[in-house]
């Protein structure tokens, strides 16, 4: 592919996979963007290994992508030799008719013996008329209609049932029933009864895999990061996210770009049995690989973590059925695991406030 130009690559096979029944949103049109701009997919090869792991699901759809993708060369070069020229062009411009040579040309008069014979009972078929350059419908710039496995309004939503209320403010707020019963008891009013103003004491541990596998979901945990913080009744203070990647083994990170590390153990340090701590990896569910490696870390960080708290759920960005046959489904049967939607993230955060398990992947 000469002149090979990956985000209009990207949109034509977006657009082309759509058509052919791929279900796809806008949220998989980002994580591909984002994709590109943190150097997957610089040449042909490249970007088309990157938009098979984002987009394809299943072995089927690996079969459909191919030709599909193989095919898109062909048609961008066809679609660039069609394009009509530029009518003002005089040597490029083709030999229309006279009524298209009128619509090219309004206000210029044509000597009659510079047209061609008019013939009797002549179809427009046969004349020699090189159509406009019109998209079609499958290649149309349309915007794409948003999609996501999870809003960011339901992430506020369900943070909201994240609370552990302790009565440790000022005494400003005033107890109705309390003063009733003061009365009653006293057979007179002196003054209203004041109760100490509650805040969420609750202590969330954000621990997100970052970078590989995990990079057309950093949408995802960018939005859960600021939901947590901005949005939702929690302290700021309280909401502490640290970054991995693949598994959060001697060392975590405070930043997305992994260049602030910090002891796992220190972490560890800050948590007691009333902190929750949710994890949000696919846990090797988006390549499918099981690997002995990454399951032996992973047990060893859970046992360590969960000598300090059990309020522990993870968050799988992969589809449940996408978890046979990897680590994931491994690791789902030694911790609550939910996979990324609406019901898994309140699942996920009933788990993490200690309310009763309702599902188990076991």
């Amino acid at each position: 592919m000469s002149d090979f130009d990956s985000q209009d690559a990207v949109l034509r096979m977006f657009l082309r996979l759509r058509s052919n029944g791929f279900q796809l949103g806008i949220g998989e049109y980002r994580a591909a963007l984002e994709a590109i701009e943190g150097g997957f997919g610089k040449d042909p090869e490249a970007l088309a290994e990157t938009l098979k792991l984002l987009w394809c699901h299943s072995p089927a759809e690996q079969t459909y992508f191919d030709p599909i993708w193989e095919s898109l060369p062909k048609q961008v070069s066809v679609q660039k030799r069609r394009k009509p020229p530029f009518p003002g062009n005089k040597k490029t411009q083709p030999a229309y008719p006279e009524r298209f040579q009128e619509m090219w040309e309004p206000d210029r008069s044509i000597p009659q013996e510079s047209l061609p014979p008019k013939q009797p009972d002549l179809e427009m078929a046969s004349l020699p008329i090189q159509a406009p350059y019109l998209m079609t419908g499958e290649e149309e710039q349309s915007t794409p209609l948003a999609y996501y496995p999870i809003s960011r309004r339901s992430m506020v939503y369900s943070w909201r049932y994240l609370r552990r209320p302790v009565a440790d403010g000022p005494a400003d707020v005033l107890d109705i029933e309390a003063t009733i019963r003061q009365v009653t008891r006293q057979g007179y009013y002196i003054a209203p009864v004041y109760t100490r103003r509650q805040r969420n004491n609750a202590h969330l541990l954000l621990l997100l895999d970052q970078n590989g596998s995990m990079t057309p979901f950093h949408h995802f945990t960018r939005d859960l990061v600021e939901t947590a913080k901005q949005e939702s009744s929690l302290i700021p203070e309280n909401v502490e996210v640290f970054y991995f990647q693949n598994v959060p083994a001697g060392s975590v990170y405070q930043d997305p770009y992994l260049t602030e590390p910090l002891s796992l153990n220190e972490v560890l340090g800050r948590c007691d049995g009333g902190t929750s701590v949710l994890i949000v990896s696919d846990a090797g569910a988006a390549r499918g690989y099981r690997m002995r490696e990454r399951v032996r870390g992973t047990a060893r960080f859970l046992y360590q973590l969960k000598r300090y708290t059990s309020l522990i759920a993870w968050l799988n960005p992969m589809s449940a059925k996408r978890w046979v046959g990897s680590s994931a489904e491994i690791i789902a049967n030694s911790i609550p695991m939910f996979q990324m939607d609406n019901a898994g993230l309140s699942n996920a955060i009933d788990v993490v406030r200690g309310q009763p398990l309702k599902y188990s992947y076991s």
